[in-house]
């Protein structure tokens, strides 16, 4: 330690404090410093705490060092040095190091040592244990922390009508499913004015009819559930009948419902049963009618045979297309790449958020094809754009399915793509089911010359544990904790540390929904590599010829 130089100038002569020799003062837990050694001398009970004395040739910032917690030490100097320089007795509260490697709370009390010509001549210090004090101090600050920072609840309302979200509302499904029997109802609404607006009312209005102990989701783009859960059949078939009825009425809307029955003990989980609802108003459309029934549950072949058709049928007519998304590189501050985002036509809404499309094709096994489309139409637009990088979503399922890397192989030698364009993206790992082979799959892409990114990450779909299982170049961390940022500093760790991981992993960051200049400078400052959201570009329609 390297004590402040005491400055010349007069005070009145003080006696000096009395070394501490006692017996009585010996018990308590003491050290003092002098200058005249350097060195630090302490009571026999303060040995005792820390586990040994300190040896004789240690010097001052020797002992402080080993015996004072590493984040205390600059406190612990600037007590001192305040003490020194104005005379004055301040106190401090710092960890103390034992011996063993464990650590203990400190109220320390310093006081300076005058000489008779009125300087300082050192430091004397009074220790008392005050470790259960500062754990419980430690502790409430700690539940405090937590309870600022979770999630006060997982009911996340969808934002267009205060309905719960599809995946909340299949926690519901669920939850009634190991209760008792009762249906499930998903209407489907068409009109000519904007479908948040039209979805919104008719909420409203069925939320008036169906009473509190109904709840309510919406599971599609134009569509709503209603769980009547603990129903029998009658009056379930009932209740749809006059919401339908009543929707119709007073509102402008088309309205095409299915109505599936459930029994605890069926095989059909949550998301079957919401497949079934849709295709069972699919068929309301079809024939046109207001409602279908659905009183048995469809065979797990039958609905998989059903859904497949379903995407081939969207394959064959064109219904998917692709848009694109802007990457910023920050270091040369330019766009070097494009996220490449799929997208489904409905036959009266326009392109449409795939998750549904997806979230189905997953389960049911149906997703290769889709995934399949997405990658040949890459390739062909990597031809188009020599040079601009396309990252391409994979689903988890297709990552393991052998027959992928295969194909890859196929289409980079078809059209003849510079494979350093490409990067597959990850999404959904919880889904991967053959890991060995998503393995076989990502070192052979990058064999290829291909790039890997794992999507979403910090989302809880992906896990450290991926980036030592695949040989991942780059991450995107989950926009959940970019889009509030520059004023969440519970985001700004989590960033900090997942960047300062992936750093030293040797894996490049991309940080999603970037919305304004603020968050782009504190990525900046974080050490992120790519950004992208709305301040870099929107998503726009993939046109002939090249990127919009």
């Amino acid at each position: 330690m390297t004590v402040p130089e005491e400055r010349e100038r007069w005070s009145p002569p003080v006696t000096p404090l009395p070394e501490p020799r006692s017996p009585a003062e010996d018990r308590a837990a003491w050290f003092s410093y002098t200058t005249a050694n350097d060195q630090i001398v302490w009571s026999t009970a303060l040995s005792a705490m820390l586990g040994r004395p300190p040896a004789e040739d240690e010097m001052t910032r020797q002992v402080l060092a080993r015996y004072v917690h590493r984040d205390d030490l600059a406190g612990a100097l600037g007590a001192i040095t305040e003490a020194w320089t104005s005379r004055t007795t301040v106190r401090a509260t710092v960890r103390l190091m034992r011996a063993d490697g464990g650590w203990f709370d400190v109220d320390c009390r310093l006081e300076p040592m005058m000489s008779q010509d009125g300087t300082v001549r050192g430091i004397r210090g009074t220790v008392r244990d005050v470790t259960a004090r500062e754990r419980a101090r430690r502790e409430d600050a700690r539940l405090t922390r937590r309870g600022e920072t979770v999630q006060s609840s997982l009911i996340e309302p969808d934002p267009a009508t205060g309905l719960l979200t599809r995946a909340r509302f299949a926690d519901e499904i669920d939850r009634a499913l190991r209760r008792a029997a009762g249906a499930l109802l998903v209407l489907r609404v068409q009109a000519e004015e904007a479908g948040d607006a039209l979805l919104h009312r008719t909420a409203r209005m069925l939320e008036s009819r169906v009473g509190p102990d109904r709840l309510l989701g919406r599971v599609g783009t134009n569509e709503i559930a209603v769980l009547l859960a603990a129903t029998n059949w009658s009056s379930a078939r009932k209740q749809a009948s006059e919401l339908v009825e009543a929707i119709r009425a007073e509102s402008e809307a088309r309205v095409w419902c299915g109505l599936v029955r459930f029994r605890p003990d069926a095989e059909a989980g949550s998301h079957d049963l919401l497949i079934d609802a849709e295709q069972a108003w699919r068929q309301s459309r079809d024939a046109d009618r207001p409602l279908t029934l659905v009183a048995h549950p469809v065979p797990a072949r039958d609905r998989q045979g059903s859904y497949r058709n379903r995407v081939a049928d969207a394959l064959g007519t064109d219904r998917f297309t692709l848009y694109s998304q802007p990457i910023l590189e920050l270091q040369t501050n330019q766009v070097t790449r494009h996220e490449l985002l799929l997208r489904v036509l409905d036959e009266a809404d326009g392109p449409q958020s795939p998750i549904q499309v997806l979230d189905a094709a997953e389960r049911l096994d149906a997703v290769f094809d889709i995934d399949l489309w997405v990658v040949e139409r890459a390739m062909r637009l990597a031809v188009e754009q020599p040079g601009m990088g396309l990252q391409i979503n994979l689903s988890g399922r297709s990552v393991g399915d052998p027959r992928l890397t295969a194909e890859v192989e196929r289409l980079l030698t078809q059209y003849q793509v510079n494979p350093e364009q490409l990067t597959f993206e990850i999404t959904e790992t919880a889904l991967i089911g053959n890991l060995s082979e998503a393995r076989r799959f990502a070192d052979r892409v990058r064999d290829l010359g291909c790039s890997l990114a794992l999507d979403d990450f910090g989302s809880g779909y992906a896990s450290f544990r991926y980036l030592r299982l695949f040989p991942i170049d780059l991450v995107k961390i989950d926009g959940e904790y970019v889009v509030d940022l520059v004023d969440n500093p519970q985001d700004q760790v989590l960033v900090r540390a997942l960047v300062q991981v992936c750093q030293a992993y040797g894996i490049h960051t991309v940080a999603e929904f970037v919305q304004d200049e603020a968050t782009l400078r504190m990525l900046r400052e974080l050490g992120v590599d790519y950004v992208q959201g709305y301040l870099i570009g929107r998503p726009s329609p993939v046109v002939p010829g090249g990127l919009a």
